[in-house]
């Protein structure tokens, strides 16, 4: 049976119900129909709650086709609360880039999913439109000023449009050519929306008056000395809040088992952050006693940056960390070709063993937090492959479990739920991968030798530039968010294996000041993704009884 099949032949909870198994009451949720809601109580009413255990969710480098790490996330929570526990989900909303593109929807899969699927993979309740909407208006108040004279001298531009939607044919566009009085004419480019300053703006930010600061200290431009020009200057901060006011309240919708999830923010991990927002990660803990989130991609992007950017505002760290791993990517990454995947072969399995064992080390030794692993089964996985990769890993004394959410829900998570119960309390010898103090090239060089395994790090000309500059405006002591395929521990989507050693390429920085990070764009990393050769989108439509068909 298909994903949707499933999730529609589920009898959905009325949200207010869902709501109340963590103490929600009517009044403090906004409703968006019977079954989403907006959460509206406010985290300082909590303050003297005691925060619950933060379980993180992560993975080795993934195929193009993703491991399953939101399925697990799901069936984890739902074990969870079979086990009698309070588990709340904390996840991130899908783009709909991905669900019109290659790796579909962001809802988990089988009978792990969270419901209204068809929902939360579309329009939701607007948040990432009005994200969209925020980032364009912020634009068209450049343009408008521009046109109206200028009074603020830009000289260059940086800020970008975006739009929800793969679209490669927007990486560079030509703006203003309708030879109107006034029309200044320019390169420009296109951002997908989840790649938005503003989307990381909202995900990190603490209240509406933390948002709305945010944004005005957004760098929009530059005058011909270089001195910045920020969002504020143009009054854009208050217009903008309001295109945002409904966004930055998380979002309550239920899994397949009618336990609670809050779902809220989208930043790609490749491109920008890669976990949700802040305020809902803030409540879940005063909420629930277990809370399961999730980064992004493999542990080498999603999770670093969970660790060393959210967690200091967040001001906690993870309890644990589980690690997910499927057999098919450790054949990937063990040199097995993408059409072999599914076949069995230990060999290939062996050689991939290097890729989890590097994140391993990563998240244990070099972030010091307690680590479980994850086997996501497939049905294509063999006893064979699954009784090999659980004996190496019990060789290391790893904590390992296979979880099967998938087809059987929590049920299939049972063990996985009671081996992280068996080593959440286990102390934790959390620490950074750099200092805020240390230099920005300092930053990068820690991440990508320790996180990325690789040797050093090699800068193009526009990077060194750009460190030059943003060292001179003083602003650099913020955290390194680093743009990199998902695909390989390096910058090089090809190099599945690393077995050579090798250089990380920064081509580009970035200040993303209202945000608080700097971006560094490794390889040949793309703001704005493009589509498959076959989409999803060519599968998806709607039937005579209104229903969606061929979304996954």
């Amino acid at each position: 049976m298909k994903d949707i099949e499933i999730a529609r032949k589920n009898k959905l909870e009325n949200i207010i119900n869902i709501a109340k198994k963590i103490n929600l009451e009517e009044d403090e949720l906004e409703f968006y129909g019977k079954y989403k809601a907006k959460i509206t109580k406010e985290i300082d009413k909590l303050q003297n709650t005691k925060d619950g255990k933060l379980i993180l969710v992560t993975s080795i480098n993934p195929t193009p086709l993703g491991e399953g790490k939101t399925t697990v996330s799901i069936s984890i929570a739902d074990a969870l609360n079979k086990l009698g526990k309070n588990a709340i989900l904390a996840l991130r909303e899908p783009s709909l880039g991905p669900v019109f593109g290659i790796k579909g929807g962001a809802t988990g899969g089988g009978y792990s999913q969270v419901v209204p699927m068809e929902d939360i993979n579309l329009h939701f309740t607007g948040d990432i439109h009005a994200i969209t909407s925020a980032n364009n208006l912020l634009a068209s108040l450049i343009d408008n000023h521009i046109y109206f004279g200028n009074e603020l001298k830009f000289s260059k531009v940086v800020w970008k449009r975006c739009l929800d939607l793969n679209d490669r044919q927007l990486r560079e566009v030509e703006t203003g050519l309708s030879k109107e009085k006034n029309i200044v004419p320019r390169r420009d480019k296109f951002d997908i929306s989840v790649a938005s300053e503003i989307m990381a703006i909202l995900c990190l930010s603490e209240n509406i008056n933390d948002l709305k600061k945010n944004l005005g200290n957004i760098i929009i431009g530059y005058t011909k000395e270089e001195k910045p020009i920020f969002a504020k200057d143009l009054k854009a901060e208050g217009s903008m809040a309001v295109l945002l006011k409904d966004a930055i309240k998380p979002n309550l919708v239920q899994t397949l088992e009618k336990n609670p999830a809050i779902i809220h923010g989208g930043p790609f991990a490749n491109i920008a952050h890669g976990c949700n927002s802040l305020i809902a990660t803030k409540l879940a803990l005063k909420l629930g006693d277990y809370v399961v989130t999730e980064a992004g991609f493999g542990a080498d992007l999603g999770a670093e940056k969970f660790l060393d950017i959210k967690c200091r505002k967040l001001e906690k760290n993870p309890d644990i960390v589980v690690i997910v791993a499927t057999i098919k990517a450790l054949k990937y990454h063990g040199g097995s070709p993408l059409e072999d995947i599914k076949k069995e072969n230990l060999e290939y399995l062996e050689k991939g063993l290097t890729n989890l064992y590097h994140h391993i080390n990563t998240i244990k030794n070099n972030f010091g937090l307690n680590v479980v692993v994850a086997i996501n089964k497939f049905n294509t996985d063999t006893n064979n492959e699954l009784e090999y990769l659980t004996q190496k890993l019990m060789e290391k004394s790893i904590p390992v479990s296979i979880s099967n959410g998938y087809q059987e829900g929590s049920k299939g998570a049972i063990d996985l739920a009671s081996n992280i119960l068996n080593n959440i309390e286990s102390k934790n010898n959390f620490k950074f991968i750099y200092d805020l103090n240390d230099s920005i090239k300092d930053k990068i060089l820690k991440i990508a030798t320790s996180v990325y395994k690789a040797k050093n790090v090699i800068y193009e000309e526009k990077a060194l530039n750009e460190i030059d500059h943003i060292e001179k405006l003083g602003y650099d002591n913020l955290p390194i968010c680093i743009a990199k395929t998902q695909y390989s521990l390096s910058d090089n989507p090809k190099n599945l294996e690393c077995l050579e050693e090798y250089d990380i390429t920064i081509k580009d920085i970035e200040l993303k000041n209202g945000a608080g990070f700097i971006v560094a764009y490794a390889g040949n990393i793309m703001t704005m993704p493009g589509l498959p050769k076959k989409p999803a989108a060519e599968s998806i439509n709607i039937n005579e009884n209104n229903e969606i068909v061929g979304l996954f």
